[in-house]
């Protein structure tokens, strides 16, 4: 069942589900909170209360935000946390990779642990030489910057094709959804918001990190030239000892669908180290 929190600026919609220390779930761009629809239930039965949000401007969260940057978000979910009665764990994807960061940096006694999935956490810069010889970050970057200039959501579905060399079994019919959702007015301005902020402001924080920090990585991912050295990088600005990068093979920028499993075996361990279940 859908609920909704206000803070400044809008309201942000989520779902709860479960019993036991909380985690909080938290999408990318262009998504919606259903990209953790194979997570949920894994975590759930573990023993984990579970809230699942949808980003500002996302899914069924409201409209006409002013930005949508990794502090916007990462203010967003500790006001969600705070509500629902923390600390929590949170699992952010992409773009919210980095609000995980900026959260757990600034609130570390509301933030227990953070699992960043393909995280956009430190600024990126074009490699020309892998756009070049790597085939899928060129393929990657062009469909995402067409999607950005010109807003053109079919180029966001042959980005998606990409990002996803392991899809799940409702593949199709999950697209379809999402790209409806994008369709509805008003949505695909929110969506261009995303594109004008950088994650300066999450590399900025990534020494201020004392929570442990998981780094999942898809090896296929078309968003870097080489996930396993972004996923490195960042643990590399991180204080000694905060960060651990685990790769998952055959996985694209959206492993916690594509390859769910594999995801969720190694998120448990962490999340049982981390917090008291």
């Amino acid at each position: 069942m859908t609920e909704y929190l206000d803070v400044p600026g809008g309201r942000i919609a989520y779902d709860v589900t479960g019993e036991g220390p909380l985690v909080v779930l938290s999408h990318g761009i262009g998504d919606h909170r259903q990209a953790y629809r194979f997570l949920v239930p894994t975590l759930v039965e573990a023993g984990y209360r579970v809230a699942n949000a949808d980003m500002r401007g996302h899914g069924e969260s409201s409209m006409g935000w002013d930005s949508i940057s990794r502090t916007d978000v990462a203010g967003d979910l500790l006001a969600l946390i705070r509500h629902l009665g923390g600390p929590a764990v949170i699992v952010g994807h992409s773009l919210s990779g980095g609000a995980a960061t900026i959260a757990a940096a600034t609130e570390p006694e509301l933030v227990s642990a953070v699992v960043e999935i393909n995280p956009f956490t430190k600024t990126q810069k074009l490699d020309v030489g892998a756009f070049l010889k790597v085939g899928r970050y060129r393929k990657g970057l062009t469909h995402l910057m067409a999607t950005q200039m010109l807003g053109s959501l079919s180029q966001w579905d042959k980005y998606l094709d990409v990002a996803y060399p392991t899809k799940p079994a409702d593949y199709q019919e999950y697209v379809a959804v999402l790209l409806a959702k994008l369709r509805e007015p008003g949505r695909q301005a929110e969506f261009k918001k995303t594109g004008k902020s950088t994650p300066a402001d999450a590399e900025a924080q990534l020494p201020n990190l004392t929570r442990p920090a998981l780094v999942i990585m898809g090896a296929q991912d078309p968003d870097f030239p080489d996930p396993k050295a972004e996923g490195d990088a960042v643990v590399a600005l991180m204080p000694a000892g905060v960060g651990t990068v685990a790769v998952v093979e055959r996985a694209g920028h959206y492993p916690h669908a594509g390859n769910a499993a594999q995801v969720a075996d190694l998120i448990l361990p962490f999340l049982k180290s981390h917090t008291a279940v």
